[in-house]
C-alpha cells in the first residue's frame, strides 16, 4: 500500500509540475489556473462511479485532491 501511495504522490507532483508549466506560458497564467481548475472540478463531479456503494465519498476525495493540487501552486512573483 505504501508503494501505491507513493506513486500517487509521484503522478500528484508530475501532474501540478505540468500545469504549472502550461500556465506559465500563459498570458494571464492565475486565469488559466483558475480555469483549469474549474474544469478539472466539473469533470469529478460528472464522472461515473460504478461497482461503488459510497461513490459519494470517492468524488469528496476526488475534489480533495483536486484542491490540495492546486493549492500547491502559488502566483508567479513580481521580481
Amino acid at each position: 500500500m505504501d508503494e501505491l501511495n507513493g506513486k500517487l504522490i509521484a503522478c500528484q507532483i508530475l501532474i501540478t509540475g505540468l500545469i504549472a508549466r502550461v500556465a506559465n506560458e500563459q498570458r494571464d497564467p492565475l486565469r488559466f489556473l483558475t480555469d483549469f481548475r474549474d474544469e478539472i472540478k466539473a469533470v469529478v463531479n460528472g464522472v461515473n462511479i460504478a461497482g461503488m456503494d459510497h461513490s459519494d465519498r470517492v468524488r469528496a476525495v476526488a475534489q480533495k485532491t483536486v484542491d490540495e493540487l492546486f493549492s500547491l501552486m502559488k502566483p508567479p512573483s513580481s521580481d
